[in-house]
């Protein structure tokens, strides 16, 4: 009872362990994996109380509040609607017995404290992550270019356009043409599926 309260007082009761690919369907998190639709784990970090599972699409995310209940909300941050950011480490010092993996995302801070033995493994995760940040980042810059071009053609429409037909006819086409543009541009640019980016700094 008292190597409970002491490992509850100085944070050691909730480290959290890399679960091996071979165990991942052991997992609560696998649950709620979407596997009919293809998605895949690439790395999933158990502590008592959570489990952080990273997919090819999403952050799965159950949430067990209190080492001490059985419940868990499940919460799911799907890249392409919930950027990352922010994503650093801070290791573990001497008499430290955990380092910690924090990010953002979608807005939602996370802090995950992970066995300090799990250092490289970490650095992978890091690396996945910072990654997919910056392809994410550049995806929004892309549409942002391409709305300010749209505004900018819409402006010279407006200035200088000539009636070859009715109005109805002109604003018919061009927003026809602004959804097409803004359709294309949307799925050139808004990536769903990182499997690969896991893959080339995780090794399973």
């Amino acid at each position: 009872m008292f190597k409970k309260i002491a490992s509850d007082a100085l944070g050691l009761s909730d480290i959290g362990k890399i679960i091996s690919p071979a165990d991942f369907d052991k997992t609560e998190s696998d649950d709620y994996v979407l596997h009919e639709e293809d998605e895949k784990i690439h790395f999933l970090i158990k502590s008592k109380s959570d489990e952080y599972c990273f997919t090819n699409r999403a952050l799965i995310h159950l949430d067990g509040e209190k080492a001490s209940s059985s419940k868990r909300n499940i919460y799911r941050y799907d890249y392409y609607r919930f950027p990352i950011k922010n994503v650093s480490v801070e290791t573990a010092g001497t008499i430290d017995l955990d380092l910690e993996i924090k990010f953002t995302i979608g807005g939602q801070s996370m802090s995950v404290d992970i066995d300090k033995k799990e250092g490289e493994a970490i650095a992978d995760l890091y690396k996945s992550l910072v990654s997919i940040s910056h392809i994410q980042d550049e995806n929004e810059r892309m549409k942002d270019y391409a709305k300010d071009s749209l505004d900018l053609s819409k402006s010279l429409f407006t200035d200088n356009r000539f009636h070859d037909g009715t109005i109805s006819d002109e604003f018919e086409k061009a927003t026809k043409f602004a959804y097409d543009w803004l359709h294309t541009t949307y799925n050139e640019n808004t990536r769903k599926d990182f499997g690969d980016v896991f893959n080339k700094y995780i090794q399973n």
